[in-house]
């Protein structure tokens, strides 16, 4: 499906046209990836923490929070279907796995 030129949709692919270039030398890509790791790790941790505490809606918080990663998930399944790993798919992928890496570890402190 191709959509429709808008503006946003020109700045966003010029932004990660900039970005793909930017992070052509591996230092940068790795140093990127790592901040989205990081990032989304402390996401992971504060949405698993935030619902410890306040322990309101959990079940629904874990359904947001699934439904997430799912789509995260079929997301990275386009990308393998069709042998296309650019940069954003790899962010988005990065990203996933951290913020699951920090539910994980939230769930650990539980224990």
């Amino acid at each position: 499906m191709k959509y429709q030129p808008t503006s946003l949709n020109l700045n966003i692919e010029n932004l990660i046209r900039v970005l793909e270039v930017w992070a052509y030398n591996p230092w940068r890509r790795y140093s990127l990836f790592l901040i989205i790791f990081f990032s989304a790790f402390l996401l992971g941790s504060s949405i698993g923490m935030i619902n410890g505490v306040l322990a309101l809606m959990d079940p629904i918080g874990a359904f947001f929070t699934v439904l997430f990663i799912e789509f995260l998930i079929r997301i990275r399944r386009v990308a393998v279907r069709k042998k296309e790993f650019s940069l954003s798919f790899k962010i988005i992928d990065i990203f996933r796995m951290g913020f699951v890496y920090g539910l994980f570890m939230e769930g650990f402190k539980l224990l």
